[in-house]
């Protein structure tokens, strides 16, 4: 009985053994005729399931489109051996490594300072995209493409007060361009690819991440703060050289310019959105210039302690100052309006509101909601053109022309420029700036740099209510002299100020 079942066993591994050396021999004749080898056909059995990087073809088709730019400036006897270094880290190397007092003057003399940035073609003429920053002050611009050809540029307009600048390449025929995306459709989490020349000589490289946040404001980057913030911020690395360099969705278009990273944290990099780089660089390719609306107030952040001091409720922007002969004045805009809606757009924070205005054209009327005494009311402004920056701060500083003429000074805010020049550290208050020769503040005794504390027993912290103090008096009795309780270096005084009478 044992016999006949191991016989029948035996037969059945046989005939299996038979069948796999059969099946063997059949797929080396399969594979043999087949156009391609098994670890080609995994391998795109791989690609066609999703799992190769999807980064690679955007490095493909992205790459040939951006730049390096290299820049020389010319020197200054204050020029030391680092000052060729821009972006977040240059004032860090500077103070790290001071100029040595043994330099021979004359060497630091008619030199041009080297130094590194990115940029990325916009157009096939030769138009390139990049950060004011990144030429500004250049004697010479030199732009390296992707295929290690090497031009000279001209700039042809820059944007301080958004970083942005476009510059222009001759003679190099016809150029890959970056497709440029909406900033406005980006979301939290998405994707961002960043791509620039890496500490100023790793060109082409490109690092990975997401997008961390958006609309950051109040950034104090390059030595300074750009006037009008609205950043995407991404933690994909973005190095000292990347400056200028494009930020890129997941299909390969610009979402902005990698304008810089924050040297006190780690895998915090901050770019210009695209939309407002893109209408920028068109301005300053038709004209060379860049032309901003303007309303003519002081914005100001409303707190919460302010409006629950006033009974506001909601959102919206405070008026702190309305400057005489202005859109806004001439609109009838006050002292203490909150403002909650521009041009069919919510309001929410000083920045976003100011670069509101200045996107909106020259000409424009548009219509404004205010919260006037707590009651909604509408306004209509036509915006005239933005004056050049030092005009728009001395009357955005300053008082009212009609109660600086009546009193015969003028103040600035304790944060403002001016009140920095006279070394301040008050909180409270506001700083006289100017007083006019003959005037009865000057017969007074007032000078530039008293800070006022209290106008007529009237406590006064900061612009607004040094307005509303200074109106009130005014309003009063024009011809009465106002008290002034000011602080002079350490000490306090009370000067009454006789006003004009003309």
């Amino acid at each position: 009985m044992e016999s006949r079942e191991t016989v029948r066993a035996a037969k059945v591994l046989l005939v299996a053994g038979g069948l796999l050396l059969i099946g063997i021999v059949v797929g080396f004749i399969l594979a043999g005729g087949s156009n391609s080898s098994p670890v080609l056909q995994a391998k795109e059995s791989v690609v066609s399931s999703g799992l190769e990087s999807p980064f690679t073809a955007i490095a493909e088709r992205t790459l040939p489109g951006v730049v390096s730019i290299e820049t020389k400036r010319n020197a200054t006897g204050s020029d030391g051996p680092y000052s060729q270094f821009e972006g977040p880290y240059g004032d860090f190397f500077r103070r790290l490594f001071p100029e040595t007092p043994q330099q021979p003057q004359q060497q630091r003399r008619n030199i041009r300072i080297p130094s590194s940035g990115s940029g990325f073609i916009i157009d096939r003429a030769g138009y390139i995209l990049t950060n004011n920053h990144v030429v500004r002050d250049a004697a010479e611009i030199t732009v390296t493409l992707n295929d290690h050809r090497k031009f000279k540029a001209r700039v042809v307009g820059t944007d301080p007060g958004t970083d942005v600048a476009v510059i222009k390449v001759v003679g190099a025929g016809d150029l890959p361009v970056v497709p440029l995306g909406d900033s406005d459709e980006i979301r939290i989490g998405d994707w961002a690819i960043a791509i620039g020349n890496a500490l100023g000589e790793l060109d082409g490289t490109l690092t990975v991440g997401v997008i961390s946040a958006k609309g950051r404001t109040n950034l104090a980057i390059q030595g300074g703060a750009p006037s009008y913030q609205n950043f995407i911020q991404t933690d994909a690395s973005i190095n000292f050289g990347n400056s200028g360099g494009p930020l890129l969705n997941i299909r390969g278009e610009a979402i902005g310019i990698n304008t810089a990273v924050n040297p006190s944290g780690e895998g915090i990099g901050f770019a210009i959105p695209i939309n407002i780089a893109s209408s920028i660089s068109k301005q300053l390719i038709a004209t060379g210039k860049v032309t901003r609306g303007y309303l003519g107030i002081l914005p100001q952040e409303l707190t919460p302690e302010l409006a629950d001091n006033w009974g506001i409720q909601g959102h919206g922007v405070l008026v702190g100052g309305v400057s005489s002969n202005t859109p806004a004045s001439q609109a009838g805009f006050q002292v203490k309006d909150v403002i909650t809606d521009f041009d069919g757009k919510a309001v929410d924070d000083v920045q976003r509101f100011r670069l509101l205005v200045a996107e909106t054209p020259v000409n424009k009327k548009v219509a404004v909601r205010v919260l006037r005494n707590g009651k909604p009311r509408d306004l209509a402004v036509t915006l005239a053109e933005r004056p050049p920056e030092d005009q728009v701060a001395k009357a955005d500083n300053a008082t009212p022309s009609t109660a600086s003429d009546w009193l015969g000074i003028q103040v600035s805010a304790l944060g403002s420029d001016a009140a920095g020049e006279f070394n301040l550290h008050d909180k409270t208050g506001v700083v006289i700036t100017d007083v006019t020769e003959g005037s009865g503040a000057d017969d007074s005794g007032l000078r530039p740099g008293d800070v006022v504390k209290e106008v007529n027993d009237i406590p006064v912290k900061d612009m607004m209510e040094y307005t509303h103090a200074v109106e009130a008096a005014k309003r009063k009795n024009p011809a009465k002299p106002v008290v002034f309780l000011i602080k002079r270096g350490d000490a306090t005084q009370f000067v009454a100020v006789e006003p004009s009478q003309d």
